[in-house]
């Protein structure tokens, strides 16, 4: 029987979550499995790899044949490394502890070079992050900035109204304070009369000139 060590799909749509699986050769791809041997999420910075690297180097020994995708994941857990090594134990090349040892070695470096990317990806979302927040600050000055330039036009007229009403209602202030004098002067005339009338009129009607002129009358006509 073939094996073949695949990828099989499973996840959200637009997010595809996998499982890197040893199967026969002639099943589906997402059909039926021999062993589940890890994970492969290609949805996070870097892509996140769980994998039983003995489980796959056994197969892998065994005749397994990876695909392309698959075989780029076990090199980048080192199953692949340690699979040759492993060959090279069995020719008598190394012995199980070299193996171990250049193994761990490749291990650290791999791990500092994770780690590596990982802070150079945390970074750059840093940035980015401060760039959106200066970008976001300068659009929300310019928002204030207009709207202080929209309303100061308004404040301006309203400053100046009360005085451009002041000086419109000036010369009608003055022609009311200036009104009663002018009244009372073209008044004062007919009261004067009006009061040095009723005078007049008592010294024409008083009764005793009316008797006295009688009196003169009634010795006239007897002296005739």
């Amino acid at each position: 029987m073939s094996v073949k060590i695949r990828l099989q799909r499973h996840g959200k749509k637009g997010k595809p979550f996998y499982w890197i699986v040893a199967a026969d050769a002639r099943a589906k791809r997402d059909g039926r499995f021999l062993e589940k041997l890890g994970t492969y999420n290609p949805n996070t910075n870097p892509a996140t790899v769980n994998l039983d690297v003995d489980g796959a180097v056994k197969w892998l020994q065994n005749g397994a044949q990876p695909t392309d995708t698959a075989k780029t994941i076990l090199s980048y857990k080192g199953a692949m490394l340690k699979n040759h090594l492993v060959g090279g134990v069995r020719k008598g090349a190394l012995t199980e502890e070299q193996a171990e040892e250049k193994f761990q070695a490749w291990l650290e470096e791999k791990a500092g070079k994770v780690a590596s990317k990982e802070e150079n990806v945390a970074k750059v979302k840093t940035e980015a992050k401060a760039k959106a927040l200066e970008a976001e600050k300068a659009v929300n000055e310019a928002r204030v900035a207009a709207a202080i330039e929209a309303a100061a036009p308004e404040e301006v007229a309203e400053e100046v109204a009360p005085e451009e009403v002041a000086e419109e209602a000036a010369p009608e202030v003055v022609a009311e304070e200036a009104a009663p004098e002018v009244v009372a002067e073209e008044v004062a005339p007919e009261e004067v009369a009006e009061e040095a009338a009723p005078e007049v009129v008592a010294e024409e009607a008083t009764p005793e000139v009316v008797a006295e002129e009688a009196a003169e009358e009634k010795k006239e006509e007897s002296a005739e």
